[in-house]
């Protein structure tokens, strides 16, 4: 699916877009499956989370890389930043002076990144990495860029994207990969767009993987009354058909499966 979709029923004016660069999880069998990465754009502006394997292609044919406003990288799983790497050569070798881009996540990313070519400074030559630096909030181009800390790996978060200039407008929150789901209740408002993984699909999680199901989302999003849920990130053995139900089951809103090339209107 590649038409443009209006998430809100109804919506007087449309204020973001979300183009689904990937949505896979670290592993599939669908052909063409590409790692977390999620655009979000405004008024000539956009905003990047996550940015795993095989998603650099997709956004340069949806987005100039080099033109983007930030990227946020939820944690340090490879299927959610290794895409770093091409963007840093993208940059490098495309333009003469070499361009620039914005890079948040959590403490030690360019590390990660310059030990996987055992070369210190290796990301530094063409992405500005800072930390997120725990629950925080902050202006990035149009958008207000607000996250949160949830249960993953040792430094992992959630984030929620609003247009700045419009407060009152939902925004489009988006769990990374969580282990709890009330760790999203921080950021979730209603009548926002929930963009969570989905990764044990019906359930039930292994009490070890930290991740959610579909009665974990169904649960979150009816509580703090979410405009809409959009389901990413779900293990190939899992059904969808019945990940569907399961959040069904508890939350009365639209939901749907979102993937590579979807671009929908909030």
């Amino acid at each position: 699916m590649s038409e443009q979709q209006n998430v809100w029923e109804g919506a007087s004016s449309i204020t973001m877009e979300l183009v689904i660069i990937g949505a896979g999880p670290s592993y599939s069998n669908v052909v063409g499956a590409v790692g977390a990465s999620y655009l979000i754009v405004d008024d000539g502006h956009a905003l990047l989370l996550d940015f795993g394997h095989g998603a650099f292609s997709n956004l340069a044919n949806a987005w100039e890389p080099s033109n983007l406003d930030a990227i946020g990288i939820s944690h340090l799983h490879p299927d959610h930043f290794i895409d770093l790497v091409a963007l840093r050569h993208y940059l490098r070798y495309e333009f003469d002076p070499p361009r620039r881009v914005r890079v948040l996540g959590p403490a030690g990313l360019g590390d990660r990144i310059d030990a996987l070519h055992a070369e210190p400074g290796f990301t530094a030559e063409t992405l500005d990495v800072e930390p997120v630096g725990g629950p925080s909030s902050r202006s990035i181009g149009p958008f207000t860029l607000q996250s949160a800390l949830v249960l993953h790996t040792a430094e992992s978060y959630g984030y929620r994207v609003s247009v700045t200039a419009a407060p009152e407008r939902p925004g489009i929150v988006y769990s990374g990969d969580c282990g709890r789901a009330d760790d999203l209740v921080p950021l979730l408002r209603p009548g926002d767009t929930l963009l969570t993984e989905c990764s044990f699909g019906p359930g039930p999680v292994p009490p070890d993987a930290f991740h959610l199901d579909g009665a974990a989302v169904g649960r979150l999003a009816s509580a703090q009354a979410a405009g809409a849920v959009l389901l990413t990130h779900v293990q190939m053995s899992h059904d969808r058909s019945r990940t569907l139900a399961a959040v069904r089951a508890l939350y009365t809103g639209p939901v749907r499966f979102v993937a590579p090339g979807d671009r929908l209107e909030l």
